[in-house]
């Protein structure tokens, strides 16, 4: 996922600017990590709704565009439209049926259409305006359609035992909220907030991956550690040797945490 620019509490820049990069060396392999994680769970939730031939999608968010390829090569859509606001991985790995729109989802005067399934995945914990963001995305549904959402929801919080990792993820959790705006904090209002936006049929699960030596979870939090480290330590919470000690448990048989869980939330647009 690039998400759309979003100033943090410090103007430094959004996501894809301060932090995350797409042209620093990794930043593909780093969204990977992430896919490998989570496509096949979101994948079953999107088929369970009924995503597949006939369909119109838009994914939002795109990232390195895999949940956009999967839509069109596993579950028969019709077509998809992936939106990012840098689009480079998207162009590298073009598909049929897939079209490519580099574009800002948070500008007001953004429109793309109407389609049976709109969908976006850790892009908009790093955006500010959820309320209003959601009911935009809404009024991209045709009638009928399905509004997807996924982000992180935080479970490092006071009351999880005092480990390396969940030091360090308290420090990135706020220095990316210091840097570039990301919060979290709002994700599980996320079934209200597509109530309020007119959906029905509206429900909620969440998916925590497990935390071994070597996965792709574990090997995407030791790469997002090292990427946004500078937000960290200005935190004042952690210091390199602290980072690096973290990375090395998460590697290592002593490694006892959970990680950050996928609160996916879906909601109809009612019919015609």
């Amino acid at each position: 996922m690039t998400a759309p620019s979003r100033g943090g509490a410090s103007d430094g820049g959004g996501y894809g600017e301060a932090v995350f990069r797409p042209e620093q060396a990794g930043e593909a392999e780093r969204i990977d990590f992430g896919a490998l994680t989570y496509d096949d769970i979101t994948m079953a939730r999107l088929h369970a709704l009924g995503a597949g031939p006939g369909w119109h999608c838009l994914d939002v968010g795109a990232g390195t565009g895999t949940v956009s390829r999967k839509l069109l090569e596993q579950a028969g859509a019709e077509s998809v439209l992936a939106v990012d606001r840098d689009v480079r991985f998207l162009r590298e790995r073009a598909t049929s049926g897939l079209t490519v729109l580099q574009a800002d989802i948070t500008d007001p005067h953004f429109t793309t259409g109407q389609f049976q399934l709109v969908h976006a995945r850790f892009v908009l914990m790093h955006l500010p305006e959820p309320e209003r963001l959601i009911a935009a995305l809404a009024e991209h549904l045709a009638p009928g359609g399905v509004l997807v959402l996924s982000d992180a929801v935080d479970l490092t919080s006071d009351s999880a035992p005092g480990t390396p990792y969940t030091t360090v993820m308290t420090a990135m959790w706020q220095g990316l909220r210091n840097t570039i705006g990301t919060d979290v904090s709002w994700v599980p209002s996320y079934p209200h907030l597509l109530r309020a936006a007119g959906l029905t049929r509206v429900a909620a699960e969440i998916h925590v991956p497990p935390l071994l030596p070597g996965s792709p979870i574990s090997r995407f939090w030791a790469d997002t550690w090292q990427r946004s480290r500078a937000a960290m330590l200005a935190t004042g919470l952690v210091d390199d040797t602290a980072v690096d000690g973290a990375v090395a448990y998460l590697d290592s048989e002593e490694c006892a945490a959970l990680s950050a869980g996928m609160l996916t939330v879906w909601g109809s647009k009612p019919a015609a």
